[in-house]
């Protein structure tokens, strides 16, 4: 009861003086991002500062570049430890080589299930501080290593802290940034994670990977460091019953030009009627997890993120190097490797433009064909090649692979390395968004664990070429499952999604949208928009 007192009081003082402040339609406020840029009574912006979000928004996802560096190292890493000279010689196609690439993702899956709990115990902000912490253990093990256990030790500790970073980085964007900026901006964590692919490739390929290790435990010490610098969500400070810091969180992300006091008020009225809380105790968490808003679009990513990791992504990533040489392109392995970051990263930032004028649905199914018809090649080549080696033919057409691997990595990253990331901050409701998020990303990564520590297996039993038409037929069918089951999220707001998942409409899976009609806030059951 007290708790409600203290909402009505704070929404009776955050209250706008007119009805013309808070910009009604039919007696029904306005989402903020959807109206004008400034308001005509009182000259206030409606939209927040688009650099204070996108200043939040890059420091909460910069840990994200910890997790694109784990990605890379084995790929530059593995290479130099089987040279004759390395100090911790591994032999190739041993299992110590498939330990030192998927290491990390046994962590991964680990920190995800931490963060998940932690993110709504502790709050958003002090769970991406804590994060850092071992990642930049994990660095220094592996930069001090003296034998193998200790890069094993190294590789778990930093797949641990990218396992911790994902969820909470993703939400505190979400909840602290407009809808009209939020898809673009939650996609950063995806240009996170190319960066830090492409720092890794390139300081492989001019130092040795103790060195590149050293380098890079510099990272999570930053993040660390520049997150304290920015507030706690405000939809965690009111779940919490502290408005008044919530307030003061809002304003701080928006700017001082910014009227929060619609957004306040929505945000409060969502808490009250709703009853916005985390669950208290295991059988109401199970409860809340079982619900079709919840368990509905859990299977839906659940499926999407078993689709894309078996399409070969990240084996491609993990063994970059290795690929390259056994594909028998010409082009020097390291220097490809570089290339194939850069590329990366550039699909990366297109897909975030893209992700804002086109749907969820069409860079979806323009992925999966994409990366199904490029590892086909890539398999089909593979096998040509074995067959000229068995026959003492010459090679031709050396450019084919590295043109496919370096399609692959486009077609991949314009839809299945960004949208499925970006839509676990849309399709989940807030009271078990941050424990969802984090079951969510731990199955994804429990997926990247799977396939690459099996790939030097596969390719034992299906040869390597049998291996990569493996992959690229998954991907193929996954169009099936993505055409017939993915919805449309691109421009609805966080209410209409959960509204579809738990059966109350049907329309996302057309992107006809008025956008010239603004969205208008009805309180049916649903969530706190970011």
């Amino acid at each position: 009861m007290s708790r409600n007192r203290n909402y009505q009081t704070f929404t009776n003082e955050c209250a706008p003086s007119s009805e013309k402040d808070l910009n009604l339609e039919d007696g029904k406020p306005v989402l903020a991002g959807h109206s004008a840029n400034t308001n005509p009574e009182n000259g206030h912006s409606v939209h927040g500062s688009a650099v204070r979000q996108v200043l939040a928004a890059v420091v909460a996802q910069l840990g994200t570049l910890n997790t694109g560096m784990a990605f890379g190292f084995s790929a530059i890493a593995v290479p130099q430890l089987q040279e004759p000279n390395s100090s911790i010689p591994i032999g190739k196609g041993s299992s110590e080589e498939s330990w030192i690439a998927s290491m990390s993702s046994i962590g991964t899956p680990i920190g995800c299930l931490i963060s998940g709990y932690m993110m709504d115990v502790l709050g958003r902000k002090r769970s991406l501080i804590i994060t850092e912490i071992p990642a930049l253990l994990g660095w220094i093990l592996i930069a001090c290593a003296t034998d193998v256990r200790m890069i094993y030790a190294g590789r778990f500790f930093v797949g641990l802290g990218s396992g911790m970073v994902g969820a909470p980085a993703r939400v505190y964007t979400g909840e602290v940034t407009q809808p009209h900026l939020r898809g673009m901006l939650t996609a950063f964590a995806s240009i996170g994670v190319s960066t830090g692919v492409l720092i890794e490739y390139f300081l492989g390929s001019v130092l040795t990977w103790n060195v590149c290790a050293a380098i890079s435990g510099i990272l999570p010490l930053a993040a660390l460091l520049l997150m304290f610098f920015f507030p706690e969500t405000p939809s965690y400070l009111i779940s919490r019953s502290r408005p008044e810091k919530a307030r003061e969180a809002l304003q701080q992300v928006r700017g001082s030009t910014y009227n929060i006091n619609q957004e306040m008020e929505t945000l409060i009225n969502f808490s009250n009627e709703r009853d916005v809380k985390r669950p208290k105790g295991f059988r109401e968490i199970i409860r809340a997890l079982l619900k079709p808003n919840a368990i509905k679009p859990f299977t839906l990513l659940f499926l999407y993120f078993l689709i894309y990791q078996w399409s070969g992504t990240n084996v491609i990533t993990f063994y970059a190097v290795e690929i390259f040489n056994d594909s028998g392109a010409t082009i020097n392995k390291y220097l490809a490797a570089v290339i194939l970051g850069i590329i990366r990263l550039m699909s990366t930032i297109a897909a975030c433009i893209l992700c804002r004028k086109s749907g969820r649905r069409p860079l979806t199914m323009i992925s999966s064909i994409g990366c199904g018809l490029s590892m086909v090649g890539l398999g089909g080549y593979m096998w040509l090649k074995s067959y000229w080696t068995a026959n003492n033919l010459p090679f031709i057409a050396t450019w084919i692979p590295v043109l496919c691997i370096f399609s692959y990595t486009i077609a991949c990253t314009l839809g299945f390395l960004v949208i499925p990331w970006i839509m676990i901050g849309e399709v989940y409701p807030v009271q078990v968004r941050g424990i969802i998020g984090g079951l969510t990303t731990m199955a994804a990564h429990s997926f990247i664990f799977t396939v690459v520590k099996t790939y030097p297996y596969l390719t034992s039993i299906l040869t390597t070429h049998g291996t990569f038409i493996f992959y690229g037929c998954i991907s193929l069918f996954g169009t099936i499952y993505f055409y017939l089951c993915l919805p449309e999220t691109k421009d609805k707001t966080l209410q209409e999604i959960e509204d579809y998942f738990s059966g109350r409409n049907n329309n996302l899976r057309t992107r006809n949208i008025d956008n010239h009609k603004p969205k208008v806030l009805q309180v049916k059951k649903g969530q706190i928009l970011p």
